[in-house]
């Protein structure tokens, strides 16, 4: 499990299996996504129980997730697609409450759904459904990010709150013996980039979705 965590098990994964079999150049910079020719690109998968929390669900934290790692390499987004895993069984109900949520957030967002694919799996092979998604922006010409332009003595900005999302998953789940008004703080960081990058310009050294 710690493998997919995001943590160092992660990393060590990803250094010693995908990078030596994948590795171009736009995989080794390691971004939150790879910028090609001007346009980036990501994708990434979310799993997460209940598919409900305060603040958000699954198809509303699969989109901004994929838009915010987009907009953190400095590209405007355009455009996703879309990929369900749903379980056997599940209702109508929720596969629509996910559906509805998905193109909300997308339509908050700006960015279309340009297409997409649906398999459907026995009972107890799936928590409820998984989504994933991928996304494709355009390198905003005001940007010019990368860790290798970190300098000593750069500040560190945080845009809101830590830990807000995972307390609510958590609070959500009954893991903790209390109850607290936290909520999911899950929307799309790209107007907020677009107003960093008027106000900071080439100072704006690197930016990440710091999401666990």
């Amino acid at each position: 499990m710690a493998h997919g965590a995001g943590g160092k098990a992660t990393q060590t994964l990803i250094a010693g299996l995908f990078l030596p079999a994948f590795g171009g150049e736009a995989l080794r910079e390691l971004g939150d996504a790879g910028v090609v020719d001007g346009l980036a690109l990501t994708t990434d998968s979310f799993v997460v129980k209940p598919i409900r929390f305060p603040g958000g669900s699954i198809g509303e934290l699969a989109v901004n997730g994929t838009v915010n790692d987009l907009a953190v390499a400095g590209a405007r987004p355009l455009a996703l697609t879309l990929s369900f895993v749903l379980e056997e069984g599940l209702s109508a109900d929720d596969l629509r409450a996910e559906v509805d949520a998905i193109a909300a957030a997308a339509a908050a967002a700006g960015v279309e759904i340009v297409a997409g694919d649906t398999k459907v799996v026995e009972r107890g092979r799936c928590d409820s459904m998984y989504v994933t998604t991928t996304g494709l922006g355009r390198l905003d010409p005001r940007a010019s990010l990368s860790t290798g332009s970190l300098r000593p003595g750069d500040k560190i900005l945080v845009s809101g709150p830590i830990g807000e999302h995972g307390t609510a998953v958590m609070l959500a789940r009954g893991e903790f013996e209390l109850e607290a008004p936290v909520e999911s703080d899950t929307r799309s960081l790209w107007p907020a980039v677009d107003a960093l990058l008027d106000a900071a310009g080439p100072s704006l050294r690197c930016l990440r979705d710091a999401t666990r």
